[in-house]
């Protein structure tokens, strides 16, 4: 089965946004936990969840992907902002307990006023604070573009976090198509070496989602600005690509677009549909 679906809102109620994935055939959903800048956590209806989990299982939407504010820093020395991050962190974990077995995507952050080294280490603090034995949902650390101080842009600081957390059972790792060429790997000429690098460094059993996104930047370039798929330097084919690599094979793919309209994406959805091999 080819799971591919986007990035839609929850403002209008679960329910009215999986109607739109359905809408446009998308199997999976992608969507922030709250305002992606921060802000409050709003309550979810028990009726529209349930309504929601019913609708999700008849059209056959298999693959939730929740998304925590970009903004939160879980590798800061600063203590509040620390704190915020693992509040954040901990109230969506304890929501998303009512959607169980689905992943919560998180940027790993930056080194502010700290090494590289320390910042990882403050990652895998927040990460054991926050995870707890009971919970059903995975975290997915996301691979960062490596622009500024940006840590776990490199497969290696990624193992190195995964590997100090406690339950590593609840840890993956989300591709990010145009973040990783950005940090320099090269998925356009040298995809099948850049998963074995993958495998070697974290373990392709730890890669859990992708993000199809294009780029405007060249590979290594450090700046992870989305192009149009098809219009960026990464292009149309070698997103195809990824997608039909036999050791990406049932994973959940979730297009990413600058302008995220439900034409554009049901566009996308038939295109990669259209080229699927498997």
């Amino acid at each position: 089965m080819f799971y591919i679906g986007c990035h839609l809102s929850k403002k209008k109620g679960m329910l009215i946004m999986a109607e739109a994935a359905a809408s446009i055939g998308a199997k999976a959903i992608q969507f922030f936990t709250r305002n992606p800048r921060g802000g409050h956590e709003k309550a979810i209806d028990p009726r529209d969840l349930q309504r929601f989990n019913v609708f999700t299982k008849e059209h056959g939407i298999k693959y939730l992907l929740a998304y925590a504010p970009y903004t939160l820093e879980p590798a800061s020395a600063d203590m509040k902002q620390h704190d915020f991050a693992a509040m954040v962190m901990a109230e969506d974990l304890a929501q998303l307990e009512a959607i169980p077995g689905q992943g919560y995507l998180l940027r790993p952050g930056s080194a502010l006023d700290i090494t590289a080294e320390e910042a990882m280490k403050n990652l895998v603090a927040t990460l054991n604070e926050t995870i707890t034995p009971t919970q059903s949902t995975t975290v997915l650390l996301y691979t960062m573009p490596g622009s500024g101080t940006q840590i776990c842009s490199q497969f290696e600081e990624l193992a190195q976090v995964i590997e100090q957390v406690n339950l590593k059972d609840k840890v993956g790792v989300c591709l990010d198509a145009s973040a990783v060429w950005a940090a320099g790997y090269d998925i356009v000429n040298d995809l099948d070496g850049v998963l074995a690098q993958f495998d070697k460094a974290i373990g392709l059993d730890k890669l859990l989602a992708v993000h199809l996104n294009d780029c405007k930047e060249a590979c290594g370039a450090h700046a992870d600005r989305h192009a149009r798929i098809g219009e960026g330097a990464i292009g149309f084919e070698a997103l195809s690509a990824l997608t039909n690599h036999p050791a990406l094979k049932e994973k959940p793919f979730y297009l990413e677009e600058p302008l995220d309209t439900l034409s554009v994406y049901s566009e996308d959805i038939l295109r990669f549909t259209e080229a699927h091999q498997g």
